[in-house]
């Protein structure tokens, strides 16, 4: 068995860091307070497209590019309110369908995947929020129940039908991701069909109706891979608004050691000594995990140090 390193373990995961802010939920009915904390010219604002904000680098570090509430762009309704810091400053973000041009700056469009792994614990707690609800907005526009046209209330947070009265709440879906080891201490890492060639990584899939999250692991492991598993041992979890999914994140003791691949998510699957993914690693033969994912953490617990980052094309 290995020894873990508390400095992995104790790394705060990818989107999961304290932000410092306060989603203050019980303001969002309050009209009244929602106005005055726009109007504040402490209030800052960005605007999420399509799951990319702006983002800078600046001599203190890559940040969002947010301003003040009188500067934003117009809006009608899409305009989210995602909370309150330590010093009273408010923050909320705006659906639009295109980023604002910032062509005489420095600033990018970036998504979640590549600012994740640079901003800073603030901005990308407001980031993930941000691209949550902005995707299910733009998927949940009608109601389930009547068929008719929701509108946004609650500052984003509800959809409501003014038709049958329905109100509809931003929708999170379980997943459970898994690194799971055999009697060798060796790591099975699997290879998703539409992944390049070589990128490897921890098996996972979507808790399903009147399932718990451990028959889940159990059921998805054997399905991808025909490899059973005993005991399963919760580590973390990570927001993965793509488009809304939560990971629930486990190390799990596989009970039976032969593969046998689905053939239609996992593509190949292999067992993995540390040596062996070492050698695979500085050989270009496996390609780690995004750093920025829950899965990258769970290979590393194990690994007993961080992944490298994948190498440059040339």
């Amino acid at each position: 068995m290995s020894t873990f390193d508390n400095a992995i373990t104790d790394r705060p995961i990818g989107l999961t860091a304290p932000s410092g802010i306060d989603r203050a939920a019980h303001h969002r009915l309050d009209e009244a307070w929602l106005s005055a904390a726009w109007s504040h010219p402490t209030t800052r604002v960005f605007v999420v497209s399509g799951g990319q904000v702006l983002i800078d680098d600046t001599a203190d570090g890559t940040e969002l590019v947010m301003t003040p509430a009188f500067e934003a762009p117009v809006t009608e309704t899409h305009r989210y309110f995602l909370g309150t810091d330590e010093e009273g400053v408010s923050y909320f973000a705006l659906q639009k369908d295109s980023l604002p041009g910032r062509m005489d700056q420095s600033a990018r469009p970036a998504g979640l995947r590549e600012a994740g792994l640079l901003l800073g614990a603030r901005d990308a707690g407001l980031m993930v929020h941000a691209v949550a609800l902005e995707n299910w907005q733009r998927l949940h526009r009608f109601c389930s129940r009547c068929g008719e046209r929701t509108v946004i209330a609650a500052a984003g947070h509800i959809r409501r039908c003014q038709a049958c009265g329905a109100e509809h709440y931003p929708r999170t879906d379980p997943a459970v991701i898994m690194l799971v080891t055999d009697d060798q201490d060796r790591a099975l890492l699997g290879r998703q069909v539409h992944w390049p060639e070589g990128r490897f990584s921890t098996l996972a899939g979507f808790v399903e109706p009147g399932e718990s999250i451990e028959q889940s692991v159990a059921r998805e492991v054997f399905e991808e891979a025909g490899i059973t598993v005993g005991e399963v041992d919760y580590v973390a979890s990570q927001p993965w608004p793509f488009p809304s999914s939560l990971m629930l994140g486990f190390m799990a003791r596989a009970t039976t050691y032969e593969i046998n691949v689905d053939g239609e998510e996992i593509e190949e699957a292999r067992w993995f000594s540390r040596e062996e993914l070492t050698a695979a690693f500085e050989s270009g033969e496996v390609l780690p995990p995004f750093g920025i994912s829950i899965a990258a953490r769970l290979i590393e617990i194990w690994y007993g140090k961080p992944l490298p980052r994948p190498r440059s094309a040339g």
